[in-house]
């Protein structure tokens, strides 16, 4: 696609990978359009931030299994930034900790919602403005995967590693369906990153040497890292690249 205005929504932009991947992306000339649920005052503050060093930003609210707020939000991002061209899908939960015959079907019915579905109606709004079949310029778009879905997460996380394994084979069918129509997709796979969502996990001593412990490198992840990774795909300079799970995981697990 063409080097003119670029907007971004990235979807759970409020904190961790998302928000980083916000400022970075701003400092890059994006425009940026961050969907939060609850996150209301961080997500203000990264489009203050932003704001600070002159770069633009909004922040929208909208909860990822409705939707009709998927909708409002690309109806809304457009309305105020211009066509949607760049897609960053990082909203995403854990769910509940456990074994399968823990599972509840309510819990899991909220995480599939979250996580697979939701994501793919994101897909289906920037399909429908992106593909030069429906009259757009192409665009790029990143799913936040995770490592848990090659190999069935770490124990007690079998539900959260199931829904990333859909996302990663929806990436790839997705990206097959409209590569001939400017758009390309990819599936980013963090493994282990300190973020809101790692962090009290990983305040405690033991599991945090336990968990670098099984990571090649020898560390966890910064949001930084990924969020690099992430603009990669993003930008021209990846241009020949769609359907690809890249893992960003210090080099997966040793087991």
């Amino acid at each position: 696609m063409s080097s003119e205005a670029k907007t971004l929504l990235i979807t759970g932009g409020a904190s961790g990978i998302g928000a980083e991947t916000a400022r970075r992306a701003a400092a890059h000339g994006y425009k940026i359009a961050i969907n939060y649920r609850s996150r209301d005052a961080q997500a203000k503050a990264v489009v203050a931030d932003i704001a600070t060093k002159g770069g633009q930003a909004i922040a929208l609210p909208g909860d990822m299994a409705n939707e009709a707020d998927i909708v409002r939000l690309f109806e809304e991002t457009e309305r105020a930034l211009g066509p949607v061209t760049h897609l960053v899908n990082s909203a995403g939960i854990n769910g509940k900790r456990g074994r399968v015959d823990e599972y509840d079907a309510a819990i899991l019915a909220n995480l599939f919602a979250v996580n697979v579905v939701g994501l793919m109606l994101c897909c289906r709004e920037a399909a429908r403005r992106m593909s030069t079949q429906h009259g757009g310029k192409g665009g790029a778009i990143v799913n936040i995967s995770s490592m848990a879905g090659t190999l069935g997460g770490r124990p007690g996380s079998s539900a959260y590693a199931a829904s990333k394994g859909a996302v990663d084979a929806f990436t790839k069918g997705f990206a097959r369906e409209v590569a001939a129509e400017g758009i390309r997709v990819n599936s980013l796979r963090p493994g282990m990153v300190l973020t809101e969502m790692t962090e009290g996990r990983l305040n405690d001593a033991t599991f945090r040497a336990s968990i670098e412990a099984s990571i090649p490198m020898g560390r966890i992840g910064q949001s930084h890292e990924m969020a690099d990774t992430i603009l990669w795909l993003l930008s021209e300079q990846s241009s020949f690249i769609t359907g690809a799970m890249l893992d960003a995981s210090g080099g997966g697990y040793m087991i």
